[in-house]
């Protein structure tokens, strides 16, 4: 890898701003509110890019012991709030301004919003004489701006006066983390912001977020059925990596004897080389019938989705129960016996009341017809399962494919952290990649927007310091976040950017070709990533397959982000839900 570069300048240190005449210093306001009480709920880290309307919050951010993570474009700053948010299991406060400030931040909210992602969204308004409706022209005015975000994140809030802000900056906090985690917007007036206030720094808040606890008559009813299953199967989604339910899933499949297949975004709820593992080939016929032919399939944490159900192609054919925090996604492709409860609590009571019915020490129902060891154990039907789905993959002529991503898996640390962004090998990850350990994967497929990966893993670095992070983008999809590289560099986050440039956007080349013969707009003109990186005081070099692992891992074991360009045509594996 290249660590210097004699063209490229050094990168000169930030300048500290002048000391502030002491009068100034005393002086507190709005925004010293807001940034009080953040830090009064456990905020230690927020995230953002200053604009006119809200220097208030950044004035006072200098008097704070927060910790500022700057980003060059508001939307990249709402994918670094996500990731920061799945990684903690908590809230990431995110800080911009009015009208073009605020709303760049949407297609960041809407994936927080699909992950399940607590981003605390605070921006600024225009001054309260502008706030109503009418046009009185000021800069950045929207007739009603807090109307863009109602249908994207899960509460829109509002503080008019400098008393209101700590009560909605709790009530906020308090709704982002409830179950199911998600988003919210908060706005305040430029002129609350700016205006001096006469009351005690905030000291204490305290916010009340009720448990989301499932109902004994339900987990009753639940527990009958899987208990006396012949077939029981589990799907785990996204819910159960948000609450964080890993060993709960695990102590109720094993007492079941019960094979799990994990969602995309449920990757780790489930260890991956386990006997009872089908692991996450979703888009593929042999899983889906699995699935179907379950007599009772436990759902946790997902709602049955298009990329959950193959595209909507799967049809249970026995009964289904359904554990889901968020009421909205509760039934909502399938009938099925319905919880809605938090996955922990719920696959917690589940666990217990399973173990009545089949005994602490014995193996469950799944084994009756089998035995332990049987052609009709569940360890050998899945077993059997993935050797087809291997069998099918192994027929169509992808080597190249699987062996880039067996190099990146192997050069990623077991502690390290990977985030993806929409591109052909994050394909691929979904649904063959192991992550080794729970909440340790996140990628962009609830939205599925461009951009994710690289400001993702920035906030994932700053979420777990000292653990290898690993971005993946494609060429297309890292130009939406390339000015991201000043910041790795500015707060020297370790960071490695792997960016697969196959000269296009590669998936939608492929969808194109196969459903019109032939692609339209999505050749692109790259740079020279290498020298671009380079020119950010960034290390960067170009590799081959063949050198991808060793390239990566010495990435990977550097201080401080780098960046990978791997030039490469890859291919997706053929759809299953097209077939008849």
């Amino acid at each position: 890898m290249s660590t210097t570069n004699p063209a490229v300048p050094a990168v000169p240190a930030v300048p500290t701003a002048p000391e502030a005449p002491e009068a100034t210093r005393a002086r507190r306001t709005g925004g010293d509110l807001v940034v009080e009480s953040l830090a009064a709920l456990g905020a230690r880290t927020v995230f953002g890019l200053p604009g006119q309307h809200a220097l208030g919050i950044f004035d006072a951010l200098r008097r704070s012991a927060l910790r500022y993570v700057g980003l060059r474009v508001e939307n990249n700053a709402g994918f670094a709030a996500d990731a920061y948010a799945r990684t903690t299991h908590g809230v990431a406060p995110l800080l911009v301004s009015t009208g073009p400030g605020a709303l760049m931040t949407l297609a960041a909210l809407q994936e927080a919003a699909a992950g399940s992602a607590a981003v605390l969204a605070i921006g600024s308004q225009v001054p309260l004489a502008g706030i109503g409706g009418g046009r009185h022209g000021y800069l950045h005015e929207l007739t009603d701006q807090s109307a863009s975000f109602r249908g994207v994140v899960k509460s829109v809030h509002t503080a008019r006066t400098a008393s209101q802000i700590p009560s909605a900056v709790a009530a906020a906090w308090a709704s982002a983390l409830s179950a199911p985690h998600g988003p919210v917007w908060l706005e305040i007036p430029q002129d609350v912001l700016l205006a001096p206030v006469d009351v005690p720094p905030v000291a204490e808040l305290t916010v009340s977020v009720p448990e989301l606890r499932p109902r004994a008559e339900l987990i009753a009813a639940a527990a009958d059925r899987l208990a006396g299953a012949r077939t029981p199967v589990i799907l785990a989604g996204g819910g159960v990596v948000r609450a964080g339910a890993e060993a709960e899933l695990l102590t109720l499949a094993e007492r079941l004897r019960a094979p799990v297949a994990t969602t995309f975004g449920g990757k780790g709820a489930f260890p991956w080389e386990h006997p009872l593992s089908l692991r996450s080939w979703l888009e593929d016929r042999h899983t889906t019938r699995f699935l179907e032919d379950a007599d009772t399939l436990l759902v946790v944490g997902s709602g049955l989705g298009e990329l959950s159900s193959n595209y909507h192609t799967f049809r249970p054919r026995g009964r289904v129960i359904q554990i889901e925090a968020d009421l909205g996604k509760l039934e909502s492709n399938h009938a099925a016996l319905g919880i809605h409860a938090d996955a922990r609590q719920a696959l917690g009571a589940l666990a217990a009341a399973v173990a009545e019915r089949v005994g602490e020490g014995e193996r469950g129902s799944a084994a009756a017809d089998g035995g332990a060891d049987g052609p009709d154990a569940p360890e050998a039907a899945v077993a059997g399962l993935l050797a087809r789905v291997r069998e099918r993959i192994d027929g169509q002529g992808l080597d190249l494919e699987q062996q880039v991503l067996a190099a990146v898996r192997d050069a990623l640390p077991d502690e390290g952290v990977s985030c993806w962004d929409m591109t052909i090998l994050a394909y691929w990850a979904w649904s063959a990649f192991d992550a080794r350990r729970p909440n340790a994967l996140h990628s962009a497929q609830g939205a599925g927007g461009l951009g994710y990966g690289f400001p993702a893993a920035l906030g994932a670095a700053v979420a777990e310091p000292g653990r290898p992070v690993l971005a993946v983008s494609g060429d297309g999809g890292a130009m939406y976040s390339i000015a991201e590289l000043a910041t790795a560099r500015q707060y020297d986050l370790p960071v490695t950017w792997l960016i697969v440039d196959d000269g296009g956007y590669g998936i939608l080349r492929e969808y194109m070709t196969d459903a019109f013969g032939q692609a339209t707009a999505t050749e692109l003109t790259r740079p020279d990533f290498v020298a671009l990186a380079e020119s950010f005081g960034v290390p960067a070099l170009r590799t081959s397959p063949e050198r991808l692992r060793t390239d990566l891992a010495a990435a990977l074991a550097s201080p401080g982000p780098s960046v990978v360009v791997l030039p490469v045509l890859l291919r997706m594996f053929a759809p299953t839900h097209l077939a008849p």
